[in-house]
């Protein structure tokens, strides 16, 4: 899923190709214990047809093309996009009441085939496990925005009640247009990261924010 952010930001050079490579439907779960303390973040990955039937065919899973994986399929499948490289934030950015989260890496993996999509969940433990009191924010997003991230699955909170759910979902033609634009002025030899673009996926961000009333 991490390709170089120079050649990432090459796509915006092309009027026909100003779009991210791979498609994501994301949805999320919040944990809150019985201290009413934030503990982990489960994160569900949905993928595109087309990234799917890449993912599939590339591990030998679902040969039959009939959709229902064997056992055997789901051992290969579970996992393959959990082989996190270093300093990878696994596309997500928290902050509760505006202090950033440090979530851990993935663990307790699970993968199925649905409707011919690959559906991938993994867990995220919060480092510090703070009191849930006031606004948690949460963007799923791809810097690069080699990824495009939708958050249309849903949204839950496990452990609590009396929690709302928002979402403050971009204009993503407008972003488009705004990004092409500034890029259009920069010549090709410019370090693009030291210009300020190395997070530039944060523009096309749904930032999901989650409250709960006071105990």
């Amino acid at each position: 899923m991490r390709i170089a952010l120079a050649f990432a930001f090459t796509l915006f050079a092309a009027p026909l190709a100003a779009h991210p490579h791979i498609f994501i439907n994301t949805g999320l779960m919040v944990r809150i214990d019985e201290q009413n303390r934030l503990t982990h973040v489960q994160v569900t990955w949905e993928y595109d047809d087309l990234y799917s039937l890449l993912v599939t065919e590339d591990i030998g899973v679902d040969d039959d093309y009939d959709g229902v994986l064997t056992p055997a399929d789901t051992a290969k499948l579970t996992g393959f996009d959990m082989q996190w490289i270093d300093g990878y934030n696994g596309d997500l950015v928290g902050a509760l009441n505006g202090v950033p989260l440090i979530l851990s890496g993935p663990t307790s993996p699970t993968a199925t085939l649905e409707d011919g999509k690959v559906i991938t969940t993994h867990m995220r433990a919060v480092e510090g496990a703070p009191v849930m009191d006031g606004v948690l924010s949460l963007r799923p997003y791809d810097g690069s925005f080699y990824t495009a991230y939708d958050v249309e699955r849903p949204v839950t909170v496990e452990g609590r009640t009396g929690c709302d759910v928002s979402k403050n979902v971009p204009d993503i033609d407008g972003a488009l247009a705004m990004t092409k634009a500034e890029l259009s002025q920069i010549p090709e030899d410019v370090d693009l990261v030291e210009e300020g673009y190395g997070d530039i996926g944060a523009r096309f961000a749904t930032d999901v924010r989650i409250t709960c009333a006071a105990l």
